[in-house]
C-alpha cells in the first residue's frame, strides 16, 4: 500500500512594520496553539518567515500535514480558502485568500 502523501500549505499575509509583532506572537501564542486544542493531530510543522520593506511586513507560513484528511480537519472541506481568525485578519493590511498545497517530496538535512 502507497504511503499518504504529507502535505504543505502556504500562505502570505502583510502587515504594517508596527503590526508585524504583535502578529507573529499571536501566530505563535494564540492561533496555532488553538489549532491543536480543536484537535487538528495532523499538522506537524509550522514555519514562519517574513520580508520587511519600507512600509510593510510580509509573513509567508509555510504549515506540513500529515495527509490533506488532516488539512481540511483544519480549513474546512473548502480547504483552498484561507483560514485566518478575525482578530488577526484586523492586524493585517492585505492577505490571501487562498492557500496553496504541494506534496512533499523530498526533505533534505544537509
Amino acid at each position: 500500500m502507497k504511503p499518504t502523501p504529507k502535505i504543505v500549505r502556504t500562505w502570505k499575509g502583510w502587515t504594517s512594520l508596527e503590526n508585524a509583532p504583535i502578529y507573529e506572537k499571536m501566530l505563535v501564542n494564540e492561533v496555532f496553539p488553538a489549532v491543536k486544542k480543536k484537535g487538528v493531530d495532523g499538522l506537524e510543522k509550522v514555519s514562519i518567515s517574513t520580508r520587511d520593506s519600507a512600509s510593510e511586513v510580509q509573513f509567508f507560513l509555510v504549515l506540513q500535514f500529515s495527509s490533506i484528511e488532516a488539512v481540511k480537519k483544519f480549513a474546512g472541506e473548502d480547504y483552498q480558502q484561507a483560514y485566518i481568525p478575525e482578530r488577526a485578519k484586523q492586524l493585517l493590511s492585505r492577505y490571501d485568500k487562498t492557500a496553496e498545497h504541494f506534496e512533499l517530496k523530498q526533505e533534505l538535512l544537509l
